[in-house]
């Protein structure tokens, strides 16, 4: 047995979630899991159907970009995975979608502003978004100038308190504790965005509920004195 299996499994667990969360089309998304005393991180292999994963079908990368385990290629975005794992020390999973109305803001290089209190118990203030890429970084290094551009935005920003990002004019990245929670932010993110969407249709001026609201619905949830699930 690899002794990336307990990654690996949740890394496959993760990526098979995603179709049914309604959050990809096609193959458009990915999850990577890491392990961080190891140095290395799961992830999904290049355009196989989600439907068709196997647990030992999961590459495994190191911290250094190299990878370590598996007979198949690594997605794509894989190096922009590894920037957020570098520049992000708190998270352990990364999630890539291109998840509708997220992408829509992303389009529109607009952030998810906070309108309501479903958006503030998982995100403490806009959803940001990234400046675009400039024709060089496009040209170069460009999955990992897009973890770049994300990292350079999170600059005077929590990641842990705002767990996801939209790329202007590409798609969304989410991350979390655990593959099972970085999904559930993507899925969060997407609801959120929704929500906006609908909101800002109906009233383009809509504005934020108050701060006291706010960072009541978000330390519900979060942070030593939340009071939200069970012990």
């Amino acid at each position: 047995m690899s002794r990336y299996e307990a990654i690996r499994e949740e890394c496959r667990a993760a990526n098979a979630a995603l179709p049914a969360s309604g959050l990809v089309d096609l193959t458009f998304g990915n999850v990577s899991v890491c392990d961080r005393e190891a140095g290395v991180f799961a992830i999904k292999p290049s355009g196989v159907a989600y439907s068709a994963l196997k647990s030992e079908d999961m590459v495994i990368v190191d911290f250094d970009g190299r990878v370590v385990e598996g007979t198949l290629n690594p997605s794509s975005d894989t190096p922009t995975h590894r920037r957020l794992f570098l520049g992000f020390p708190g998270i352990r999973s990364v999630v890539h979608t291109h998840s509708r109305k997220a992408v829509a803001f992303a389009q529109a290089a607009r952030g998810i502003p906070l309108l309501g209190t479903t958006h503030a118990d998982y995100f403490r203030g806009e959803v940001p978004v990234t400046r675009a890429l400039t024709a060089c970084e496009i040209s170069d290094a460009y999955e990992w100038e897009t973890g770049n551009v994300i990292v350079e935005r999170f600059e005077g920003l929590d990641p842990m308190e705002i767990p996801a990002v939209l790329v202007r004019n590409h798609g969304t990245f989410a991350w979390g504790p655990s593959g099972a929670k970085a999904v559930e932010n993507a899925l969060a993110l997407e609801i959120v965005a929704d929500m906006a969407f609908h909101a800002l249709t109906l009233d383009p001026s809509a504005k934020s509920p108050s701060l006291a609201l706010s960072e009541r619905h978000f330390l519900r949830k979060h942070g030593p004195t939340a009071t939200y699930g069970q012990a």
